[in-house]
């Protein structure tokens, strides 16, 4: 019996490495995604950390200082705002603990409809279409409490994992530079690492560009929360707007949790939380369909269709994560191929058209050359 050909034998030795490594990775995705997490933290924190290095009074031009500094003030800045608005969360939670079965007992009868018939002056007509349309969910209502409990759980989970971002970025925005620069001596041969480091530097400033977007992103939601809260007479407005602003660097979980967060409010605290829902629908739209695309698209410079088409495509494969991750990485593809086309293009001119010597035809080989 013959041997496979050696050709056969590399190809199928290169397909189960592969194979075995994409398993690897989606065995760890949920490790790996916290290190991204990190990383993002990282360059959020970076320009902070650069300023405080260059005008620092006793550690001028010292990187390690600067972040030490950069998380305290950080760590002061937490402990302030809990102090501000621990108390009223606190009774606001206990409020919530308390009305919480009372609510849903209302929803499920339809009593509610009564309640908000007395408040808003709606018409006898109104009360019975909102009260036909509680009475065909009532099913969906009564398995509020057991979906709030799986949340609650989740998101502690989430809180869990989340703690761990902030600390594993330390080593990020002390050692970043190192970490890389290893990397690349590790993984690439001598001639290719002045290509790389290139490459990398365009990669940087890309994420760059990207937390500056989401950071834009952020204060437009600040803006917009604290300034419908005002203008509705919410309590806490301004708290409430900065939550939610900070919420939006989570797609998805962070908007739904400031709108449970401030539709509660409102209905604990009988605002014109019926107003308020309906704005913060509005503003999602808004938000995810005509600023998102377009501030992405200038600072990543993509196309705003591109940037919708990679979310959606995000949250078809991926979820949260996938949505999280898609600009970003559809930015990163566009680098890499424009790394590729343009070292083609000069091995073309320089060779009159032939191949460059000891240009490998292999696609992985072209890529990182």
């Amino acid at each position: 019996m013959a041997f496979p050909e050696r050709r056969t034998v590399d190809i199928l030795l290169t397909t189960a490495l592969l194979t075995a490594v994409g398993v690897a990775l989606y065995c760890a995705r949920r490790v790996i995604l916290i290190f991204v997490l990190a990383i993002f933290f990282a360059y959020l924190i970076d320009p902070v950390v650069k300023f405080l290095q260059r005008h620092s009074l006793f550690f001028k031009n010292l990187r390690e200082p600067a972040v030490v500094e950069v998380y305290l003030a950080f760590v002061l800045l937490i402990a302030l705002a809990g102090y501000t608005f621990a108390p009223s969360l606190a009774r606001n939670t206990a409020r919530v603990l308390d009305e919480a079965p009372a609510l849903l007992n209302s929803l499920s009868t339809g009593d509610i409809a009564s309640d908000l018939r007395g408040k808003y002056g709606w018409t006898e007509a109104q009360e019975l279409r909102f009260r036909a349309f509680l009475a065909r969910h009532k099913e969906d209502i009564q398995s509020l409490v057991p979906a709030v409990d799986r949340y609650l759980s989740n998101a502690a989970q989430i809180v869990a994992c989340l703690l761990l971002i902030p600390i594993l970025a330390i080593f990020f925005l002390r050692d970043g530079h190192r970490i890389v620069d290893v990397l690349i001596r590790l993984l690439f041969h001598t001639d290719r690492r002045p290509k790389i480091h290139a490459l990398v530097g365009q990669l940087h400033l890309m994420l760059t560009r990207y937390i500056r977007a989401q950071l834009l992103l952020c204060v437009l939601s600040f803006l917009f929360y604290s300034a419908a809260m005002l203008a509705l007479r919410f309590p806490h407005a301004v708290g409430l707007g900065i939550l939610g602003g900070l919420l939006e660097f989570i797609p998805v979980v962070g908007w739904t949790s400031t709108f449970a967060v401030v539709v509660g409010v409102g209905i604990l605290n009988h605002s014109h939380w019926v107003w308020m829902a309906a704005l913060l629908g509005l503003w999602r739209v808004i938000q995810d369909y005509f600023v998102t695309p377009r501030i992405m698209g200038s600072h990543l410079k993509i196309h705003p269709l591109a940037a919708i088409f990679a979310v959606l495509v995000g949250a078809e494969i991926g979820g949260i994560v996938g949505i999280y991750l898609a600009v970003p990485m559809m930015a990163s593809f566009g680098i890499i191929l424009h790394s590729v086309a343009e070292e083609r293009t000069k091995q073309g001119s320089v060779s009159d058209g032939e191949p460059a010597a000891g240009t490998s035809s292999n696609l992985l080989e072209t890529a990182i050359s």
